[in-house]
Parts: structure tokens; sequence; C-alpha cells
């Protein structure tokens, strides 16, 4: 508790505490996300370096920098940092647009656990993204998992409900333009232009007004279905790529060292690209992103999607998540499934008296890895015939995760991943499915506040019947009517009679 300021008001006067972004700043649990993760941005010790310090009796050496350092700025705190990231996927805000709104938004403020509205960024934007740098994927999971034990806290979900998981995978697109093979190529080349000449290599050509060209070229012949003209463009192109590359290669020796270890990672990735065909396997799609796959989901409106296949485990009645995963490599759906249920059930682990997921939930790309996942029930359409008139029930449930991928992905940004390399990928799908928790719990606290409302609306409805009614029904100048709200209940009133 700070000082109190006398020429600034609190927050907490002047918001509504009812608010329900008011209500989970309260209700979740800050104290056990600050202790699992501050040993994470503890100082590190360091060995230091021996250097020679000259003094009257000689040369002596000198052990500098050993030690944890106090040098620097102190860090932020580590629940605005995390309050910030539950927000930015909450409200699928970028970086810059999360630090705006949260100086403008006291109830954003609130949230992240200041007193007193401050009228200022609450920090750089970089920062948001050494801090998701430095959680790593199993501090993201604790975020997460903190969302799951104020859902378990506040009593929204039953801790029964966590038996039954209905388990599916989707696709988390990159943030990559279209990979066509005419703009791999001229990408590639203007790339390696540019590292060359900030290296110092003086190219023999450059082909850039030769390149734009061609890529004009190619973009027209492909609209007009011109694909004879088109093939001897991309051969150009080709070429045009393979003389530069091996130019570079020649010249590479008189870059420095490390120039020549950039290099030699793009003139890798720029080799394949001169060197892929429209029918080969385990093609680059992107110059930056290497890692992004080509996924076919069977989708008429988009036969192909490119990214990393993400697996997305729910509760079955209330529709929580509780598993939220990325699959780099393409897996096939029923590979995936061993490790999702892991997953969920660290998640789970730490939660008291909440029972580990024993049914599974899924559809028919789940099918034959019951070996793989023993100690879990799977239900699927293919067992129709052997299940009972209970799972049958609980199967026609299966299909309630589709609605809640369509939200992650529109409302919460998984639609499109901006972060770096598979570790981006990874760390973007479990903070998406942590901003729909939070927006889940939200709702659930409006929900819960409506039934209190309207148990103790009924409280006094039934107190008025009992001994209001027969009380005024003694005298003659009131009378008893019943008034419908616009909700729909009924309430009983006393009117003054004429």
């Amino acid at each position: 508790m700070s000082t109190p300021d006398f020429f600034r008001s609190r927050l907490d006067a002047m918001i509504d505490l009812r608010h329900p972004l008011a209500v989970l700043a309260n209700r979740m649990p800050w104290t056990s996300i600050e202790a699992t993760l501050t040993p994470i941005f503890e100082g590190r010790a360091r060995e230091g370096r021996v250097s020679e310090e000259v003094d009257l009796f000689g040369v002596a050496p000198k052990l500098a920098g050993a030690g944890i350092s106090a040098a620097g700025r102190p860090r932020l705190s580590i629940r605005l940092m995390v309050g910030l990231l539950y927000l930015k996927h909450a409200y699928n805000e970028s970086d810059e647009a999360v630090c705006e709104r949260w100086a403008q938004d006291v109830y954003f403020q609130f949230f992240c656990g200041e007193e007193y509205f401050q009228p200022r960024l609450p920090c750089d934007p970089t920062n948001l993204v050494r801090f998701r740098q430095a959680l790593g994927e199993a501090g993201v999971e604790e975020l997460l998992a903190a969302t799951i034990a104020a859902a378990v806290q506040m009593k929204a979900v039953k801790p029964v409900e966590f038996e039954r998981v209905i388990v599916d995978t989707t696709v988390q697109e990159k943030a990559i333009a279209y990979p066509t093979d005419s703009r791999l190529l001229e990408v590639a080349r203007a790339r390696l232009v540019q590292l060359a000449q900030r290296a110092g290599l003086a190219l023999k050509q450059t082909y850039e007004r030769e390149g734009k060209r061609l890529r004009r070229r190619a973009g027209g012949y492909a609209h007009a279905k011109q694909f004879k003209r088109l093939r001897r463009v991309l051969k150009r192109q080709r070429t045009v790529l393979g003389r530069l590359l091996r130019d570079i290669e020649r010249k590479l020796s008189g870059a420095p060292d490390e120039r020549q270890t950039q290099l030699r990672v793009w003139l890798e990735r720029a080799w394949r690209i001169c060197r892929q065909r429209p029918k080969d396997k385990n093609k680059l799609y992107a110059l930056h992103a290497p890692e992004v796959e080509c996924i076919g989901k069977g989708k008429a409106r988009q036969p192909y999607e490119f990214g990393v296949k993400v697996s997305l485990a729910i509760t079955e009645k209330q529709g929580l998540i509780v598993g939220a995963r990325a699959f780099p490599g393409n897996p096939y759906d029923g590979h995936t499934l061993a490790e999702q249920l892991e997953q969920s059930a660290i998640l789970l682990q730490d939660l008291p008296g909440t029972p580990q997921p024993k049914t599974a939930l899924v559809d028919l790309g789940f099918r034959g890895v019951d070996a793989e996942v023993s100690s879990v029930h799977l239900i699927h359409r293919g067992k129709h015939k052997t299940l009972t008139s209970t799972q049958r029930r609980w199967l026609k449930r299966r299909q309630a995760i589709e609605p809640i991928i369509g939200h992650v992905k529109h409302d919460h940004g998984m639609r499109r991943c901006w972060l770096k390399g598979q570790t981006g990928d990874a760390l973007h799908a479990v903070l998406c499915a942590a901003g729909y928790n939070l927006r889940w719990l939200l709702r659930a606290i409006v929900r819960l506040g409506l039934r209190s409302v309207f148990f103790i609306l009924a409280l006094l409805h039934w107190l008025a019947n009992v001994t209001l009614k027969p009380a005024l029904a003694r005298h003659n100048h009131f009378r008893w009517a019943d008034y419908r709200s616009p909700t729909g209940h009924t309430f009983g009133i006393a009117r003054y009679a004429n």
C-alpha cells in the first residue's frame, strides 16, 4: 500500500468496482503468478573477468565484474507486464496499441495493479517483446494456468467438468505473403543484394532493374493464364538469382567474420528457393520465416494455409480452454493428442480437488491412437456402435469447440502470428488461449452477478407474497398487482387504489 497522495484521487474511488474487469482484478491469483515468475527475472551472478592492475608493488591480477550487478534501471512490476499481456490478447491489441489504451483506460490500470491514474505509457512496447522472450513457453503456460485457477476459485466451473475435454486442431497462420515462386525469387535477390552491400562486397551486377521487370511480367502472365510464358520468366529469375549467389560466394571471404556468418545463413535459404520446384516436399515458403509449413485443410475458400498446427483442449460443458499447444512439422492430428493431454494434466495438477482428464471427445482425425493415450478414453464418431447412450449424448458436444476456435482466431489474435520463429508460434498460441479465458471470466462474472441479483429479487417477491400481500389485503386503499419486467420476470407490487 503506497502513501496517500493528497493531490490525486485513488482509482478505486474513480471507477465502478462492480465492473467485470475490476472484479476480476481482485479475483486473479496475482501472488501466485508473481511467486512463480520471480525466479525467471532474478539477477544472475557473473563469473567476471581477470584484468591486470599496476600498483607500487608491480602488476597484480584483479577480478572485475563478478557477482550480481546493481547497475541498470530496476525492472518493471511483474503484475504490470503480465496484466498487459492478458489485456493485449483479451482485446486483440498490438503491443503499441495496448500500451496506448492502458494510458487512457482507468480499468486497464486498475487491473494491472495501479493505485493512482497514470497519464503516461506504462512501458515501451519493446519491453513486452523482451518480457515474452524471458517467460518462454513454460512461463506463458503459467499465465494460462492462472486463468483456470481463477475460474475454479470463482466457482464459475465445477472441478468435475475437467474430467471430460474436447480436443481439436487448427492452423495458426504466419505473417507472410502468399508464397508464389516469382515473389520468393525476387525477394531473395533483393535481400541478398542488401546484405552484400552492407558487408562491403562489390557485386558484379545487382540485376535490380531486370528483377523488377521480371516480377511485373510474371504477375501479368499469371493473371492472363499464359503459363508457358510464365515458366520462361521463372527460369530467367532462377538464372539471375543463381548468378548473384555464386558472385557473393566468390567474394564472401572479403567480408568481416560476423557478416560472413549472417550471409551464410541467408545464402543457404536463397539456394533452397532457387533449387526447389513446385512438386518438391519441405519447401521454403518465406525467406524470413523458414519454419512456415503448408497445411492443407480441405476448405473450398482456402485450400492451403501457411503456418503451424495448433491443438486446443476445452472443457466439455463450459468451454474453458485447458490446453493450447503448437506442433511444428505438420504431424497427423492423432499424434498430437498425447502431448496435448499431457499439457492439460500439467496445467490442472496444482488445483486442489481437480481431477485429471479421463475422457476426450475428438473427431475422426484422431482415430487409431487409443494405445498412445491408454489412460484416457477416446470417444469419436467411428465408435458409435459401441458407445452407450450417455457417451452418445457427450459426443453431441464435440462440435462445441468449433466456434471457440473461431473466436480465438478472430477475437484474440490466433488468426495471424507476428512473433518470430518456432518459439514465437508456441508463445502466441498459449497467450491467445489465455486471452480467451480472460474474456470467458469476464462473462462469467456478469453471469454470476446477474444470478445473485435475481435471487435477491425472487426472495423479496416471496417475502412480499407471504407477509406484505395479506397485510395489504386488509386495507381498502391498496390493491395488489403483478408487474412484468423487461427481462420477463414477474414481481408483485402494491398500488394505491383510487
